[in-house]
């Protein structure tokens, strides 16, 4: 059974009396106040309509989308939560989150999740991706701490909140290349952004592990050159 949480017809506490007097019924509220509307095929209520009718909810298809990978990640980040402590090192991390979530705002971009000490996120635009990833990068430098950051474009697939797809290991291993406090991207995202303001030193031809082929990566101007 179901019941809207501020329905004038039905009270919450008369769904659930309900509920409690049949055999084997679940209560679910929903949110809204219109006792007669039916839901849109994609509205989360119709996964509990066709549980209830079928047994079983079907497994929604990944939508894919063209969208810019963005990897950040803490260069060094187990030597200087060892130098400064469990304590100042939470708190150092804490601020980080927050800088790097200021910035995602700023640019539009979407935060996925976090993975480790860093983050991953997505953006309609490669442009605004890369300048974000550049702000990242310096405004960490006030706490001392080294970030690295790659992206890549391609579609991506995103179904339940999260991200997959080839484009995205893609970018995870461009990341893994970069160098603290670097912006590398993948030939697809310098080429994308040709006409911007941004400018690239090219990093040659590298091979991305579990990826074919070989890729030519670029670093952002300004950042430092590869080891």
């Amino acid at each position: 059974m179901s019941a809207e949480s501020d329905s004038p017809l039905a009270s919450l506490a008369a769904g659930r009396e309900a509920a409690a007097l049949i055999p084997g019924a679940r209560f679910v509220e929903a949110d809204g106040t219109d006792s007669y509307d039916w839901p849109a095929a994609d509205d989360p209520e119709m996964d509990l309509i066709e549980e209830f009718l079928t047994g079983r909810r079907s497994q929604r298809a990944p939508e894919r989308v063209l969208a810019t990978v963005l990897f950040t990640d803490i260069v060094g980040s187990t030597d200087r939560a060892a130098e400064v402590g469990d304590r100042a090192w939470r708190e150092l991390l804490d601020r980080h989150n927050e800088l790097v979530r200021e910035r995602l705002d700023r640019f539009r971009g979407k935060e996925i999740k976090t993975v480790g000490d860093g983050f991953l996120a997505t953006f309609d635009g490669p442009a605004r991706a890369v300048s974000c990833a550049k702000e990242i990068v310096e405004c960490m430098a006030p706490l001392r701490l080294a970030v690295r950051c790659g992206l890549h474009t391609g579609e991506c697939e995103f179904i339940d909140g999260d991200v997959g797809g080839i484009a995205v290991h893609i970018g995870a291993r461009v990341c893994s290349l970069a160098q603290g406090d670097e912006v590398l991207v993948s030939s697809t995202v310098k080429d994308l952004v040709v006409g911007s303001e941004l400018s690239f030193e090219d990093r040659g031809p590298h091979q991305l592990r579990g990826v074919p082929g070989e890729w030519r990566l670029f670093a952002l101007d300004g950042t430092p050159a590869g080891n």
